[in-house]
Parts: C-alpha cells; structure tokens; sequence
C-alpha cells in the first residue's frame, strides 16, 4: 500500500489534492470556515470512495493549523466507512453498520485497523465499538475532532463517530502509544465528588482537587492551565496509565478532558525526557516493521503545543518522517482501542 498526503495553508482542496490518484480511502481535516464546503468537494472528486472527515490540523513534515489537510490510501487496502450517530445517548444503537463493515472488509487483527474521528462521549463510544471490534481482535486508532462535527463519505454529521475499516492487503497493520509522562513521587488519589457529564473532578482523598493540585505543585490558579503540560493526572488501568489533562478551573474542582469516576485510582504524572522516548518508540517500529508503507499517526492538542513552546515540533516531525511516509492529525483527545487519553500520540503503521 501507499500512503498519500496532501495540504494547503490557505484552504484550497484542489492544492490539497494535486496528485492524488485512484484513492481507495481518505481522511479530510479542514478548518471550521470551509469543513462542510471540502466535505462536499471531496466527494464530488472522488464519488464513492470510503472517507471520513474532521475539523482540526493536520501535519507531515509541516503543520496545517487552519488549512486544509488530506491523507489517503492506495494500492493494497480493502476500506469501508460509516458512523455511529446518537453517540451522546445511545451510539449501540448503530453498532449493526459497523458489524457489517467488517464482514464487508474482512480481515482481522494481523491486518486490519479501524481509524476514528470522534465528536464526543469518547469513552462511551470507544467502548461501544470495542464490542464489535474485539471480535476479530481489530485494534482502534482515533481522536476527537473539533466543533462537535465529522463527516464520513460526503456527509457531515453533529452528535456522531465517523470510522474507516482499512483492511491492508499486502502485510501487517499494528497500533502503538506512546505516553512521555511518568508517576512523579508516590501521590496517589481517589477521586470523588465527580460530575460525569460535565468532566467535572471535585475531590482527591476528600479534598477540594484545585487545592490538592495546588499544595503539590506550588502553582497559582492561574498557572493550573499551562502547568497540566507537565503535570497532568493518570487513572491507573491494570498495568496501564491514561493520562487526564486539565482544562479549567470550576470553583474548587477541576474540570478535565476526559471523564473521571467516583473511587477511580489517580495519580500524578510530570514530563519525562519525550525526546529520549520519541525516539525509543520509532526504534520500537523499526524493530517490528524494518519494511514500512505508511504511518498514521494521533498527537494531543497538548502535546502540539508542548512541543511548539520547546521548538521541537519541527525536529519532532523530521524525526518520524525518518520511518518513510508519517502523516497525521493533532487531536483534541486520542483513542488507542477502547481508552481515551490525553496528552498521548497514537498511531497505526502498516507494512
């Protein structure tokens, strides 16, 4: 297979799509002014092909902040494109369309991955989804896009998961994350007092969370929102880690990005060496794919801006461009099977 990437700084489609041939799956990230204008653009150039669509950056080797961003795939993949709509309230309703994409597409979890773009209620949905997915053992890379908006073959949908089943024909397919957090001391919390609907994190060990974050860190109220780069939370998950960020503060609680329970496990989290451990994740990919066609990939929002603040998105870039054709989308959360994370970079690379 092959992977295609295309951009435009200023929003032109057909720049974007220059070279683009014979397509058998496409991803369109777009900015909110011209999303539902490229959605219909796009289908009109390539009737029929599966694609699905959000509104957010994209990147290869530069960063599209408010342009137009296009990935595809060629010559080797078997694709299927769908939503499931109603994800705020009941996203099982339409699990059927994705149980018959994979009858369709095939394949299993030696060759086959299903990507997303998410419009919200992530964890509900990745968890609907994993339901059909753990069947043949497929595994999940996805985001969340902005605007509450996605699109999938030609059609933009609010309240909705938009999914390509990609089916890659001539090898393997495998899924990574990679986390540049690791525990700082021996904090560890359970979490109480939560608003599940609204992320809302209201105590830790029966204390208000803003003041509990603040005594740790040494920070202000207004230094809570830059300081979560270094020091987010983590929700302990058997052997694993999902990393929680922080996106304001609501009286003494704290608002997240992800949903947190009543009695979850938490525990702090502050910035490792990420250039030493970017690095380790592409020898990790090299060691298990030395032939590789393509690199999908999921940064955080967060990460992005880290990165930027540092100048190392650039260098961060031409590092994965070593692997051969990366190319990705900056999300506003990512999905790696049925967790939602933040602060994380997903991706899926195919041989």
């Amino acid at each position: 297979m092959k992977q295609f990437f295309g951009m435009s700084q200023r929003g032109s489609l057909d720049e974007a799509l220059q070279g683009l041939y014979h397509p058998q799956f496409i991803m369109l990230m777009s900015n909110e002014r011209q999303f539902e204008t490229h959605v219909k653009e796009l289908e009109k150039r390539f009737p029929g092909v599966p694609s699905i669509g959000c509104i957010g950056m994209s990147y290869q080797t530069a960063v599209v902040e408010s342009g137009v961003g296009v990935i595809a795939f060629t010559d080797g993949i078997t694709a299927a494109a769908n939503v499931l709509e109603q994800v705020t309230a009941m996203p099982v309703k339409y699990i059927r369309r994705l149980e018959q994409d994979m009858q369709r597409v095939g394949g299993g979890s030696r060759d086959t991955v299903c990507i997303d773009f998410c419009a919200g209620n992530d964890a509900c949905v990745l968890t609907t989804m994993n339901t059909a997915l753990r069947q043949r053992g497929i595994s999940l890379v996805g985001g969340t896009g902005g605007e509450g908006r996605v699109s999938a073959n030609g059609r933009v949908y609010q309240d909705a998961v938009a999914y390509g089943l990609v089916r890659n024909m001539n090898g393997h397919v495998k899924t990574y994350k990679e986390n540049i957090y690791h525990q700082l001391g021996d904090y560890r919390f359970i979490a109480s007092d939560t608003d599940r609907a609204n992320y809302i994190l209201g105590s830790l060990n029966g204390k208000p969370a803003k003041q509990v974050y603040k005594s740790i860190l040494k920070v202000t109220d207004e230094e809570i929102l830059t300081r979560t780069f270094q020091n987010p939370f983590g929700k302990v998950n058997g052997n694993d880690t999902c990393i929680i960020s922080i996106k304001e503060v609501s009286g003494n609680a704290l608002a997240c990005f992800r949903q947190v329970n009543d009695s979850d496990v938490l525990i702090l989290l502050e910035l490792g060496d990420y250039q030493a451990i970017v690095k380790e994740t592409i020898q990790q990919i090299c060691h298990d794919f030395p032939q590789r066609s393509a690199i999908f990939s999921v940064n955080c929002l967060f990460r992005y801006k880290l990165f930027s603040e540092r100048n190392y998105m650039q260098a961060y870039l031409r590092d994965m461009s070593a692997l051969g054709c990366h190319a990705g989308v900056v999300g506003y959360g990512e999905h790696y099977n049925n967790s939602f994370v933040n602060q994380s970079m997903t991706c899926v690379v195919f041989e």
